[in-house]
Protein backbone atom coordinates (compact mmCIF):
# COMPACT_ATOMS: atom_id res chain seq x y z
CA UNK A 1 0.00 0.00 0.00
CA UNK A 2 1.24 3.48 -0.93
CA UNK A 3 -0.37 6.66 0.38
CA UNK A 4 0.73 10.26 -0.34
CA UNK A 5 -1.20 13.30 0.83
CA UNK A 6 -0.77 16.98 1.73
CA UNK A 7 -2.78 18.92 4.31
CA UNK A 8 -2.69 22.59 5.27
CA UNK A 9 -3.07 23.18 9.01
CA UNK A 10 -4.16 26.52 10.54
CA UNK A 11 -1.19 26.83 12.91
CA UNK A 12 2.46 27.85 12.74
CA UNK A 13 5.14 25.28 11.86
CA UNK A 14 6.72 25.08 15.33
CA UNK A 15 3.33 24.55 16.98
CA UNK A 16 2.53 21.82 14.46
CA UNK A 17 5.87 20.12 15.12
CA UNK A 18 5.37 20.25 18.88
CA UNK A 19 1.90 18.70 18.51
CA UNK A 20 3.22 15.92 16.27
CA UNK A 21 5.64 15.02 19.05
CA UNK A 22 3.05 15.17 21.84
CA UNK A 23 1.86 11.60 22.35
CA UNK A 24 -1.26 12.67 24.24
CA UNK A 25 -2.35 14.82 21.32
CA UNK A 26 -1.65 11.98 18.89
CA UNK A 27 -3.58 9.53 21.05
CA UNK A 28 -6.60 11.85 20.99
CA UNK A 29 -6.39 12.27 17.21
CA UNK A 30 -5.72 8.72 15.98
CA UNK A 31 -9.09 6.96 15.46
CA UNK A 32 -9.43 3.95 17.75
CA UNK A 33 -6.18 4.64 19.60
CA UNK A 34 -6.23 3.31 23.16
CA UNK A 35 -2.70 4.07 24.33
CA UNK A 36 0.74 5.31 23.31
CA UNK A 37 3.43 4.51 25.88
CA UNK A 38 7.20 5.26 25.77
CA UNK A 39 9.38 2.30 24.82
CA UNK A 40 12.94 3.64 24.60
CA UNK A 41 14.32 6.74 22.90
CA UNK A 42 11.85 8.12 20.32
CA UNK A 43 9.98 4.80 20.40
CA UNK A 44 6.49 3.94 21.62
CA UNK A 45 4.19 0.98 22.20
CA UNK A 46 0.80 1.57 20.58
CA UNK A 47 -2.57 -0.13 21.05
CA UNK A 48 -5.56 0.64 18.84
CA UNK A 49 -8.74 -0.87 17.47
CA UNK A 50 -9.54 -0.66 13.77
CA UNK A 51 -11.97 -2.00 11.20
CA UNK A 52 -10.81 -2.71 7.65
CA UNK A 53 -13.75 -3.88 5.60
CA UNK A 54 -15.21 -6.91 7.39
CA UNK A 55 -12.09 -7.37 9.53
CA UNK A 56 -12.20 -5.80 12.99
CA UNK A 57 -9.35 -6.22 15.42
CA UNK A 58 -7.29 -4.75 18.23
CA UNK A 59 -3.73 -4.09 17.14
CA UNK A 60 -0.67 -3.81 19.33
CA UNK A 61 2.62 -2.64 17.91
CA UNK A 62 5.66 -0.41 18.08
CA UNK A 63 6.32 3.00 16.53
CA UNK A 64 9.84 4.43 16.13
CA UNK A 65 10.69 7.99 15.07
CA UNK A 66 13.85 8.22 12.94
CA UNK A 67 15.66 10.74 10.70
CA UNK A 68 14.44 13.55 12.96
CA UNK A 69 15.11 17.05 11.61
CA UNK A 70 13.19 19.41 13.90
CA UNK A 71 10.96 21.26 13.10
CA UNK A 72 10.89 20.07 9.50
CA UNK A 73 10.61 16.30 9.16
CA UNK A 74 10.84 12.80 10.57
CA UNK A 75 10.17 9.22 9.54
CA UNK A 76 7.80 6.92 11.40
CA UNK A 77 8.64 3.22 11.28
CA UNK A 78 5.83 1.00 12.55
CA UNK A 79 4.80 -2.61 12.93
CA UNK A 80 1.76 -4.13 14.57
CA UNK A 81 0.02 -7.44 15.19
CA UNK A 82 -3.74 -7.91 15.18
CA UNK A 83 -3.96 -11.56 16.12
CA UNK A 84 -6.08 -13.54 13.65
CA UNK A 85 -6.66 -10.34 11.65
CA UNK A 86 -3.04 -10.32 10.56
CA UNK A 87 -0.25 -7.78 10.73
CA UNK A 88 0.85 -4.46 9.30
CA UNK A 89 4.27 -2.86 9.00
CA UNK A 90 5.78 0.00 7.09
CA UNK A 91 6.97 3.59 7.33
CA UNK A 92 5.81 7.14 6.72
CA UNK A 93 7.93 10.20 5.89
CA UNK A 94 6.38 13.38 7.31
CA UNK A 95 7.54 16.87 6.26
CA UNK A 96 6.43 20.33 7.38
CA UNK A 97 6.69 23.58 5.44
CA UNK A 98 5.61 27.02 6.65
CA UNK A 99 2.70 28.46 4.66
CA UNK A 100 2.82 32.06 5.86
CA UNK A 101 3.11 32.94 9.55
CA UNK A 102 0.05 31.09 10.79
CA UNK A 103 -0.28 27.98 8.63
CA UNK A 104 1.73 24.87 7.87
CA UNK A 105 1.72 22.53 4.90
CA UNK A 106 2.11 18.94 6.11
CA UNK A 107 2.99 16.29 3.53
CA UNK A 108 3.53 12.59 4.05
CA UNK A 109 4.32 9.53 2.00
CA UNK A 110 3.48 6.20 3.62
CA UNK A 111 4.06 2.65 2.50
CA UNK A 112 2.87 -0.46 4.28
CA UNK A 113 2.60 -4.20 3.98
CA UNK A 114 -0.25 -6.24 5.46
CA UNK A 115 -0.63 -9.96 6.01
CA UNK A 116 -3.21 -12.47 7.23
CA UNK A 117 -6.90 -11.65 6.78
CA UNK A 118 -5.99 -8.03 5.99
CA UNK A 119 -4.14 -9.16 2.89
CA UNK A 120 -7.02 -11.41 1.82
CA UNK A 121 -9.69 -8.69 1.70
CA UNK A 122 -7.99 -6.82 -1.13
CA UNK A 123 -5.91 -3.70 -1.62
CA UNK A 124 -8.89 -1.45 -2.46
CA UNK A 125 -10.51 -2.00 0.94
CA UNK A 126 -7.19 -1.63 2.75
CA UNK A 127 -6.34 1.60 0.89
CA UNK A 128 -9.84 2.96 1.47
CA UNK A 129 -9.67 2.26 5.20
CA UNK A 130 -6.22 3.84 5.43
CA UNK A 131 -7.39 7.01 3.70
CA UNK A 132 -10.47 7.20 5.95
CA UNK A 133 -8.36 6.85 9.10
CA UNK A 134 -5.85 9.43 7.83
CA UNK A 135 -8.65 11.85 6.94
CA UNK A 136 -10.22 11.56 10.38
CA UNK A 137 -6.81 11.99 12.03
CA UNK A 138 -6.08 15.26 10.23
CA UNK A 139 -9.60 16.54 10.87
CA UNK A 140 -9.15 16.01 14.62
CA UNK A 141 -5.54 17.20 14.58
CA UNK A 142 -6.41 20.45 12.80
CA UNK A 143 -9.18 21.21 15.30
CA UNK A 144 -7.06 20.32 18.32
CA UNK A 145 -3.87 22.20 17.49
CA UNK A 146 -5.80 25.17 16.14
CA UNK A 147 -8.09 25.48 19.18
CA UNK A 148 -5.91 27.98 21.04
CA UNK A 149 -5.33 30.17 17.96
CA UNK A 150 -8.96 30.90 17.05
CA UNK A 151 -10.43 34.28 18.14
CA UNK A 152 -12.83 33.82 21.05
CA UNK A 153 -11.78 30.20 21.61
CA UNK A 154 -12.44 28.77 25.06
CA UNK A 155 -8.97 27.25 25.34
CA UNK A 156 -6.63 28.74 27.93
CA UNK A 157 -3.84 31.07 26.76
CA UNK A 158 -0.52 29.64 25.60
CA UNK A 159 1.25 30.57 28.83
CA UNK A 160 -0.98 28.16 30.74
CA UNK A 161 1.39 25.40 29.62
CA UNK A 162 0.47 21.72 29.96
CA UNK A 163 -2.84 22.53 31.64
CA UNK A 164 -4.00 24.35 28.51
CA UNK A 165 -2.99 21.43 26.34
CA UNK A 166 -4.84 19.06 28.65
CA UNK A 167 -8.01 21.12 28.47
CA UNK A 168 -7.85 21.31 24.68
CA UNK A 169 -7.35 17.56 24.46
CA UNK A 170 -10.29 16.82 26.73
CA UNK A 171 -12.57 19.08 24.73
CA UNK A 172 -11.69 17.61 21.34
CA UNK A 173 -11.25 13.90 22.01
CA UNK A 174 -13.94 11.48 20.91
CA UNK A 175 -17.36 11.67 22.58
CA UNK A 176 -16.78 8.43 24.43
CA UNK A 177 -13.40 9.54 25.76
CA UNK A 178 -14.85 12.88 26.78
CA UNK A 179 -17.68 11.18 28.64
CA UNK A 180 -15.21 9.00 30.52
CA UNK A 181 -12.45 11.48 31.30
CA UNK A 182 -14.17 14.88 31.41
CA UNK A 183 -17.63 14.18 32.79
CA UNK A 184 -16.95 16.16 35.96
CA UNK A 185 -15.70 19.17 34.02
CA UNK A 186 -18.73 19.06 31.75
CA UNK A 187 -21.04 19.13 34.81
CA UNK A 188 -19.17 22.12 36.24
CA UNK A 189 -19.42 23.97 32.94
CA UNK A 190 -23.15 23.24 32.82
CA UNK A 191 -23.65 24.59 36.35
CA UNK A 192 -21.64 27.72 35.54
CA UNK A 193 -23.71 28.29 32.40
CA UNK A 194 -26.96 27.82 34.32
CA UNK A 195 -25.82 30.30 36.99
CA UNK A 196 -24.93 32.84 34.30
CA UNK A 197 -28.35 32.51 32.71
CA UNK A 198 -30.12 32.96 36.05
CA UNK A 199 -28.25 36.22 36.65
CA UNK A 200 -29.17 37.62 33.22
Amino acid sequence: MELTETHTLPVAQQRTWDALNDMEILRACIPGCESIDPDGEDAYQVALSAAVGPVKARFKGRMQLTDIDAPTSYTIVFEGQGGAAGFAKGNARVTLEADGDDATKLSYTASAQVGGKLAQIGSRLVDGAARKIAGEFFKRFGVLVGADTEPGADAAPDNAGPAADSTARDNTASTEAADESSGGDATKRKKSWTAWISKS
